[in-house]
C-alpha cells in the first residue's frame, strides 16, 4: 500500500470520490511505482477497451505491493487484453503522435472485431410495442424479465477490465443501448402481462443521482402494475463505491426510495456484482450492504469466472461464505461472454466447472443456492453440470437454466468431451450434427426478423400516408 498521507476511508467519512480515466490515471500516486513501459501498456489498451477507476478502489481495494493483484488487473488494462495485432497497431499510432480523430477511428475498427453485441441482443432482443415501436433503450429475451437502460445510468464508479457490456462506454452511439422513456417501458408492460420482472441494468443505474432514479421507479410503482413482482436493480456499487450508500448527499434518499418499493409489496431484488473476496473487505461495504438489507430489499451476488482473478475455488468459497455471513444470497458464476477481452480472462467450461463444484463442496447447504458455471448465449443460460463417461468416450452435460423457448428449461443435454472450449459455439453435439434447440432457434429468430420487417413496411407506410393526408389539406 502507498505510504504518504493517507486519506480517511471508513463506514462514517470518506474523501469525495475521484474518479481516474486516460486523461489523469498517471497522478494516481500508486502509480509512479509503475515503469514508464506498464503506463504505456494501460494507456494503449485503454484508448479500446473503456478504463476507469476510482480512489476507493485504488486505495482500498488494490495491494500495490502484488504486481498480479486482482483487483489492479479488474479495473487497470493489461497489454495481454489484447490481441498482438490489435495492440501492435495502437501502440504504433499513439507512439507517431495520430491526431485523436485518426486514433479514434483505429478504435472503432479494432472494437467492432471484439464482437460488441454478442448473444444477438440487437439482432433479437429489442422489443417493440404493438404499434410497430421499437424500444432501443430496452431487451427481452426471457418471457418474464425485461431489461431497461436508463440513460443517465449508462456508465459506472469504475469500470471492469472483463466487462461484456464495454460497448456503452466507448463513445459509439449506434452500439449503445440507453433509454428515457418509462412512459414506453410502462406502456410494454402493460402489453406484456407475462413480464413479471423489470431489470434496471447499464452501465450501472446507480451511478445515477435519487432524483433521476426515483423518476424511474416511481413511474413503475404509480402505474400500479398487476403483473409487476419484482423490480432488479443491477449494480457493482457496493463494490466499487460502498459510499453511494453512506455518506453520499443523497444516500439517506436512495435508501428512502429503496423502502418504498418493498413498502408497496414488490420485491426488490439487488443484483451485486463481486468478482473477488477482496472486495468485500473493507468495513464500508459490510455497512453499506446492512443499510441496503435494512430497507427491505434482498442481495444477489454473481460474478464470471475470469483467468487472473479468481479461476480457484478456494476464492470462490472464501466469497459465498462471506457474502452469506453479510446476509447476501450467492446466486449465479458465469462464464466469461464471447466479447472484448474473453480470449485473456476465459476460464474452459471444463475446467469452469471444476472450480464451481469445488468450491460448491466447501460450503455450507447455505451457500449452495448458487448455480453455474452458467452461459448467457444467444439460445439461453446454458449451466454446465459436468462430465460423463458414455462407453469409451466423455461427453459434457448442460442443461437450460434459461431459454428463448421456455420449454427448453431443465431439459439435459450433451457435447463432445473439449477441454479447451470455452463457449457454447465451440461445443459440437454428442451425436447427431446439431443441438436438439438449433433448428427452432433458427425459425424463432427468423420469425422475429420478419415481423420487424412486417411492421417497419407497415410503419413506413402510415408515414407515407399520414404526409399524403396532410399535403392534401395544405393544396
Amino acid at each position: 500500500m502507498f505510504q504518504g498521507l493517507e486519506p480517511i476511508w471508513n463506514e462514517f467519512e470518506s474523501p469525495d470520490y475521484k474518479s481516474y480515466t486516460l486523461a489523469n490515471f498517471t497522478e494516481i500516486p500508486q502509480l509512479q511505482n509503475l515503469s514508464a513501459e506498464k503506463q504505456f501498456e494501460i494507456k494503449v489498451v485503454g484508448n479500446i477497451l473503456p478504463f476507469k477507476t476510482n480512489n476507493y478502489v485504488v486505495d482500498e481495494l488494490i495491494d500495490w505491493n502484488n504486481a498480479l493483484d486482482p483487483i489492479f488487473i479488474l479495473t487497470f488494462p493489461q497489454k495481454k487484453m489484447l490481441k498482438s495485432a490489435h495492440y501492435r497497431k495502437m501502440a504504433t499510432a499513439l507512439k507517431k503522435g495520430y491526431d485523436r480523430k485518426k486514433i479514434q477511428a483505429i478504435a472503432n475498427e479494432i472494437r467492432m472485431q471484439l464482437n460488441p453485441h454478442p448473444a444477438g441482443q440487437m439482432e433479437y432482443n429489442i422489443p417493440q410495442l404493438k404499434d410497430g415501436t421499437r424500444l432501443y433503450g430496452m431487451q427481452h429475451k426471457y418471457k418474464e424479465t425485461v431489461l431497461f437502460f436508463p440513460s443517465q445510468g449508462q456508465t459506472c464508479h469504475a469500470y471492469c477490465t472483463f466487462c461484456f457490456r464495454w460497448p456503452q462506454f466507448v463513445g459509439i452511439e449506434e452500439l449503445k443501448f440507453a433509454s428515457r422513456e418509462i412512459i414506453q417501458l410502462v406502456q410494454y408492460l402493460r402489453e406484456h402481462p407475462e413480464v413479471s420482472d423489470v431489470l434496471f441494468t447499464g452501465g450501472d443505474p446507480l451511478i445515477m443521482k435519487s432524483r433521476i432514479l426515483g423518476e424511474y421507479i416511481n413511474a413503475l410503482l404509480d402505474a400500479d402494475l398487476p403483473n409487476l413482482k419484482t423490480i432488479r436493480i443491477g449494480t457493482k456499487s457496493l463494490s466499487y463505491w460502498p459510499y453511494r450508500f453512506l455518506t453520499d448527499n443523497d444516500a439517506d434518499d436512495v435508501l428512502k426510495l429503496f423502502h418504498s418499493v418493498t413498502k408497496k409489496g414488490i420485491h426488490l431484488a439487488f443484483m451485486a456484482h463481486f468478482n473477488h473476496s477482496a472486495e468485500l473487505s473493507t468495513r464500508a461495504v459490510k455497512e453499506a450492504i446492512h443499510r441496503v438489507r435494512k430497507t427491505g430489499a434482498q442481495i444477489r451476488t454473481q460474478s464470471p469466472v475470469l483467468a487472473h482473478i479468481n479461476d480457484d475455488p478456494r476464492i470462490w468459497a472464501d466469497m459465498w461464505q462471506k457474502q452469506v455471513a453479510l446476509g447476501c444470497i450467492p446466486y449465479y458464476m458465469f462464464a466469461t461472454r464471447d466479447t472484448g477481452a474473453q480470449e485473456y480472462f476465459g476460464v474452459p467450461l471444463v475446467r469452469s466447472q471444476e472450480i464451481f463444484r469445488d468450491a460448491y463442496q466447501k460450503v455450507s447447504g447455505l451457500a449452495r443456492t448458487v448455480r453455474g458455471p452458467s452461459m448467457s448465449a444467444n439460445p439461453g443460460k446454458i449451466q454446465v453440470l459436468g462430465t460423463v463417461d458414455i462407453g469409451k468416450k466423455k461427453a459434457i452435460v448442460m442443461r437450460f437454466l434459461q431459454g428463448r423457448n421456455p420449454e427448453w428449461v431443465q431439459r439435459p443435454f450433451l457435447a463432445k468431451y473439449d477441454e479447451k472450449a470455452v463457449w457454447i459455439d465451440e461445443l459440437k453435439p454428442f451425436s447427431g450434427k446439431k443441438f436438439f434447440y438449433e433448428d427452432e432457434l433458427r425459425g424463432i429468430q427468423m420469425a422475429k426478423k420478419e415481423s420487424q420487417e412486417k411492421v417497419a413496411i407497415i410503419t413506413e407506410q402510415s408515414a407515407i400516408q399520414g404526409k399524403k393526408r396532410v399535403g392534401k389539406k395544405t393544396n
